[in-house]
Protein backbone atom coordinates (compact mmCIF):
# COMPACT_ATOMS: atom_id res chain seq x y z
CA UNK A 1 0.00 0.00 0.00
CA UNK A 2 0.80 3.55 -0.90
CA UNK A 3 2.11 5.41 2.11
CA UNK A 4 -0.94 7.76 3.06
CA UNK A 5 -1.08 11.35 1.62
CA UNK A 6 -3.21 13.04 3.99
CA UNK A 7 -0.02 13.27 6.51
CA UNK A 8 3.13 14.39 5.64
CA UNK A 9 6.11 14.81 8.00
CA UNK A 10 8.94 17.29 6.92
CA UNK A 11 11.72 18.81 8.77
CA UNK A 12 10.62 22.40 7.50
CA UNK A 13 7.85 24.83 8.53
CA UNK A 14 8.23 27.12 5.60
CA UNK A 15 5.16 24.66 3.75
CA UNK A 16 3.14 25.67 6.42
CA UNK A 17 1.82 28.79 3.66
CA UNK A 18 2.41 27.20 0.36
CA UNK A 19 -0.27 25.85 -2.12
CA UNK A 20 0.86 22.71 -1.38
CA UNK A 21 -0.57 22.47 2.56
CA UNK A 22 -3.15 24.99 2.12
CA UNK A 23 -5.65 22.29 2.95
CA UNK A 24 -3.50 20.68 5.70
CA UNK A 25 -3.59 21.45 9.35
CA UNK A 26 0.73 21.95 10.84
CA UNK A 27 1.89 20.67 13.77
CA UNK A 28 5.35 21.67 14.31
CA UNK A 29 7.88 20.83 17.72
CA UNK A 30 10.77 23.10 17.63
CA UNK A 31 13.69 20.98 18.77
CA UNK A 32 16.54 23.91 18.71
CA UNK A 33 16.63 27.07 18.42
CA UNK A 34 13.86 29.43 17.45
CA UNK A 35 12.18 31.44 14.77
CA UNK A 36 9.53 34.19 14.76
CA UNK A 37 6.70 34.52 12.15
CA UNK A 38 3.71 36.73 11.64
CA UNK A 39 0.56 34.99 12.06
CA UNK A 40 -3.11 36.62 11.85
CA UNK A 41 -0.97 39.78 11.80
CA UNK A 42 0.07 39.28 15.39
CA UNK A 43 4.15 38.38 15.79
CA UNK A 44 5.09 35.19 17.68
CA UNK A 45 8.09 33.57 19.19
CA UNK A 46 8.96 29.78 18.06
CA UNK A 47 11.80 28.17 20.31
CA UNK A 48 12.77 24.95 21.22
CA UNK A 49 10.38 22.95 23.74
CA UNK A 50 7.16 24.74 22.05
CA UNK A 51 4.45 22.91 20.19
CA UNK A 52 2.74 25.27 17.60
CA UNK A 53 -0.44 24.11 15.56
CA UNK A 54 -1.57 26.06 13.11
CA UNK A 55 -4.84 25.36 11.52
CA UNK A 56 -4.90 28.07 8.25
CA UNK A 57 -1.20 28.64 6.95
CA UNK A 58 -2.19 31.26 4.66
CA UNK A 59 -2.31 33.53 8.00
CA UNK A 60 1.73 32.92 7.98
CA UNK A 61 3.97 35.40 7.03
CA UNK A 62 7.67 36.69 7.17
CA UNK A 63 9.54 33.25 8.99
CA UNK A 64 12.73 34.24 10.56
CA UNK A 65 14.73 31.56 12.14
CA UNK A 66 18.19 31.14 13.87
CA UNK A 67 20.73 29.33 12.02
CA UNK A 68 20.44 26.69 14.77
CA UNK A 69 16.40 26.36 14.16
CA UNK A 70 15.23 22.63 13.96
CA UNK A 71 11.67 21.53 13.38
CA UNK A 72 9.48 18.50 12.64
CA UNK A 73 6.58 18.97 11.34
CA UNK A 74 3.76 16.63 11.22
CA UNK A 75 0.98 18.41 8.49
CA UNK A 76 -2.42 16.75 8.44
CA UNK A 77 -4.96 17.22 5.59
CA UNK A 78 -8.47 18.94 7.53
CA UNK A 79 -10.55 16.14 6.05
CA UNK A 80 -8.21 13.24 8.03
CA UNK A 81 -8.03 15.25 10.58
CA UNK A 82 -11.71 15.65 11.03
CA UNK A 83 -11.86 11.47 10.79
CA UNK A 84 -9.17 11.16 14.10
CA UNK A 85 -10.65 14.31 16.10
CA UNK A 86 -12.16 12.82 19.18
CA UNK A 87 -16.06 13.23 20.04
CA UNK A 88 -15.29 16.13 22.64
CA UNK A 89 -16.09 19.51 22.29
CA UNK A 90 -13.24 20.45 24.02
CA UNK A 91 -11.75 20.76 20.50
CA UNK A 92 -13.58 23.56 19.56
CA UNK A 93 -12.30 25.68 22.65
CA UNK A 94 -9.14 24.52 21.66
CA UNK A 95 -9.16 25.39 17.81
CA UNK A 96 -10.50 29.32 18.54
CA UNK A 97 -7.51 29.20 21.43
CA UNK A 98 -4.65 28.65 18.66
CA UNK A 99 -6.60 30.75 16.27
CA UNK A 100 -5.45 33.61 18.69
CA UNK A 101 -2.00 32.30 19.86
CA UNK A 102 -1.13 28.99 17.77
CA UNK A 103 2.01 28.54 20.05
CA UNK A 104 2.43 26.46 23.30
CA UNK A 105 5.31 26.22 25.94
CA UNK A 106 5.68 22.67 26.76
CA UNK A 107 6.56 21.47 30.19
CA UNK A 108 9.23 18.45 30.32
CA UNK A 109 7.09 15.92 30.76
CA UNK A 110 4.85 17.17 28.47
CA UNK A 111 7.54 17.54 25.66
CA UNK A 112 8.07 13.96 26.52
CA UNK A 113 4.82 13.12 25.35
CA UNK A 114 4.63 15.24 22.52
CA UNK A 115 7.79 13.57 21.16
CA UNK A 116 6.61 9.97 21.54
CA UNK A 117 3.58 11.05 19.49
CA UNK A 118 5.79 12.48 16.95
CA UNK A 119 7.67 9.53 16.77
CA UNK A 120 4.74 7.32 16.76
CA UNK A 121 2.92 8.50 14.18
CA UNK A 122 6.11 8.80 11.61
CA UNK A 123 6.55 4.67 12.66
CA UNK A 124 3.02 3.89 11.91
CA UNK A 125 2.67 5.87 8.61
CA UNK A 126 5.78 4.24 7.10
CA UNK A 127 4.27 0.59 8.18
CA UNK A 128 2.24 0.82 5.07
CA UNK A 129 2.75 -3.60 4.68
CA UNK A 130 0.12 -3.20 7.68
CA UNK A 131 -3.43 -4.90 6.90
CA UNK A 132 -5.29 -1.77 8.14
CA UNK A 133 -2.27 1.04 7.82
CA UNK A 134 -5.06 3.60 7.15
CA UNK A 135 -6.77 2.76 10.47
CA UNK A 136 -3.42 2.20 12.16
CA UNK A 137 -2.38 5.87 11.52
CA UNK A 138 -5.52 7.09 12.28
CA UNK A 139 -4.85 5.78 16.28
CA UNK A 140 -1.42 7.07 16.29
CA UNK A 141 -3.05 10.66 15.41
CA UNK A 142 -5.97 10.42 17.28
CA UNK A 143 -3.76 9.93 20.58
CA UNK A 144 -1.60 12.43 20.04
CA UNK A 145 -4.54 15.00 19.43
CA UNK A 146 -5.54 14.03 22.55
CA UNK A 147 -2.40 14.35 24.51
CA UNK A 148 -2.42 18.12 22.37
CA UNK A 149 -5.46 18.65 23.82
CA UNK A 150 -4.39 17.93 27.55
CA UNK A 151 -1.48 20.38 26.77
CA UNK A 152 -3.71 22.97 25.87
CA UNK A 153 -6.21 22.51 28.61
CA UNK A 154 -3.29 22.39 31.17
CA UNK A 155 -1.51 25.51 29.81
CA UNK A 156 -5.04 27.78 29.39
CA UNK A 157 -7.21 26.00 31.80
CA UNK A 158 -10.19 23.69 31.16
CA UNK A 159 -14.15 25.18 30.76
CA UNK A 160 -16.81 22.75 30.42
CA UNK A 161 -18.40 23.57 26.64
CA UNK A 162 -22.16 22.09 26.11
CA UNK A 163 -23.18 20.30 22.88
CA UNK A 164 -25.31 22.52 21.66
CA UNK A 165 -22.86 25.45 22.40
CA UNK A 166 -19.94 23.37 20.62
CA UNK A 167 -22.43 23.00 17.55
CA UNK A 168 -23.60 26.23 17.15
CA UNK A 169 -19.81 27.71 17.25
CA UNK A 170 -19.30 24.72 15.09
CA UNK A 171 -21.63 26.20 12.13
CA UNK A 172 -20.92 29.60 12.84
CA UNK A 173 -17.20 29.49 12.25
CA UNK A 174 -17.64 26.98 8.92
CA UNK A 175 -19.76 29.65 7.45
CA UNK A 176 -16.73 32.25 8.12
CA UNK A 177 -14.05 29.81 6.51
CA UNK A 178 -16.24 28.62 3.84
CA UNK A 179 -16.30 32.55 2.54
CA UNK A 180 -19.24 33.66 4.10
CA UNK A 181 -17.58 36.97 5.69
CA UNK A 182 -17.06 38.70 2.37
CA UNK A 183 -20.23 39.24 1.35
CA UNK A 184 -21.81 39.35 4.65
CA UNK A 185 -20.24 41.07 8.21
CA UNK A 186 -24.38 41.73 9.70
CA UNK A 187 -23.80 39.10 13.10
CA UNK A 188 -27.80 39.04 12.19
CA UNK A 189 -27.28 36.94 9.00
CA UNK A 190 -25.55 34.42 10.84
CA UNK A 191 -27.85 33.96 13.60
CA UNK A 192 -30.49 33.63 10.49
CA UNK A 193 -28.94 30.73 9.74
CA UNK A 194 -28.01 29.00 12.70
CA UNK A 195 -32.07 30.03 13.53
CA UNK A 196 -31.03 31.50 16.94
CA UNK A 197 -31.03 35.72 17.50
CA UNK A 198 -27.92 37.75 17.51
CA UNK A 199 -28.20 38.52 20.88
CA UNK A 200 -28.02 34.46 21.58
CA UNK A 201 -25.08 34.01 18.99
CA UNK A 202 -22.75 36.60 20.64
CA UNK A 203 -23.12 35.27 23.66
CA UNK A 204 -22.50 31.75 23.05
CA UNK A 205 -19.42 32.91 20.94
CA UNK A 206 -18.31 34.41 24.25
CA UNK A 207 -19.10 31.77 26.44
CA UNK A 208 -16.92 29.23 24.21
CA UNK A 209 -14.27 31.59 22.50
CA UNK A 210 -14.26 34.90 25.15
CA UNK A 211 -14.55 37.62 22.38
CA UNK A 212 -18.31 38.25 20.97
CA UNK A 213 -19.20 36.84 17.14
CA UNK A 214 -18.78 40.47 15.11
CA UNK A 215 -14.95 39.62 16.08
CA UNK A 216 -14.39 36.48 14.70
CA UNK A 217 -16.18 38.02 11.59
CA UNK A 218 -14.15 41.21 11.78
CA UNK A 219 -11.31 39.02 12.22
CA UNK A 220 -11.35 36.63 9.19
CA UNK A 221 -12.07 39.96 7.09
CA UNK A 222 -8.49 40.64 7.77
Amino acid sequence: MEKLKEVVITDSIYCISSDRCKDYLSHALCLEGRCTLIFNEQPFEFKAGDLMIIRKGCLVDDIKASDDFKVKNICISSTFIDLCTPQTNYGMKGQLSLFLNPVMRLNSDQLFVCERDFRWIEYRLNQTHHKFYKELVMNAVQSAILDFFDFHSSINGEDTISTQNASIMNRFLSMLEDGAYRHNREVSYYADALCVTPKYLSEVSKRVSGYAANYWISTYEK
